[in-house]
């Protein structure tokens, strides 16, 4: 068995473009693609995967959620965080990803301001629905 710690196992997941039924630890998939000189994971769609944090994501260029479940919370705000600067030191950030009935738990958002709108209205329209 494969430590999912060691470099070897980073790699493989780093080059996987697909993932279905997986638990992803979001500090750890964050990691192993720094480690891998890639600072944005990019091209992957994520299919009934449980996303865990604590962690904050950056979704930029074309990244889908469908049918996701975005969290236990009272108020959708609290998923969303305005950036303050330039740069969003400590986010994990997506780029072209779909994400297809996942989970997330302790996860939080943020992005460009057109972004976490329509993510929030996307939410609203969901739980309404």
């Amino acid at each position: 068995m494969t430590d999912i710690f060691s470099e070897e196992a980073g790699r493989a997941v780093v080059e996987k473009t697909e993932f279905t039924k997986e638990a992803i630890w979001l500090p750890l998939l964050a990691v192993q693609h720094q480690n891998a000189g890639q600072p944005v994971i990019k091209g992957k769609t994520f299919t009934d995967c449980l996303f865990e944090g604590p962690a904050l994501m950056v979704p930029v260029n074309e990244c889908h959620f469908d049918g996701c479940n975005m969290g236990a919370v009272r108020d959708l705000n609290s998923l969303f965080y305005a950036p303050k600067g330039l740069v969003l030191v400590g986010a994990v950030p997506f780029e072209d990803c779909r994400f297809i009935n996942c989970r997330f738990s302790q996860v939080g958002f943020t992005g460009h301001p057109d972004f976490i709108k329509s993510m929030a209205e996307g939410l609203t329209l969901a739980r309404e629905g």
